[in-house]
């Protein structure tokens, strides 16, 4: 593989109008050479009888059953509140009667 040039990399800078410096671009010349050497040599190590996966790993949707239980009554429910009125919570009210 050919190593990337800095002309490639002014160009990919100028496509995303990055204004970069001599030495920057010799140093992500450098950069993306490394990291595509990577990536082709991960390519090399995938075998034609892998299929592609997005996980190494088998996931499977773990839920649990969907049974019905019984919740709290009204009155336990209210048994904490600080205020109740009308079988409800009671708050301070924030709206004006303008409202």
């Amino acid at each position: 593989m050919a190593a990337i040039s800095r002309d490639e990399v002014a160009h990919l800078a100028r496509l995303s109008r990055l204004a970069l410096t001599d030495d920057e671009l010799d140093h992500y010349a450098t950069q993306l050479d490394a990291i595509l050497g990577h990536v082709a040599s991960i390519s090399e190590v995938a075998a034609d009888d892998v299929p592609p996966t997005a996980h190494p790993a088998q996931l499977d949707n773990v839920l649990r059953a969907d049974r019905v239980t019984p919740g709290l009554t009204r009155e336990q429910a209210l048994s904490g509140a600080p205020a109740v009125e009308q079988d409800r919570f009671a708050v301070p009210q924030i709206l004006g009667e303008e409202q």
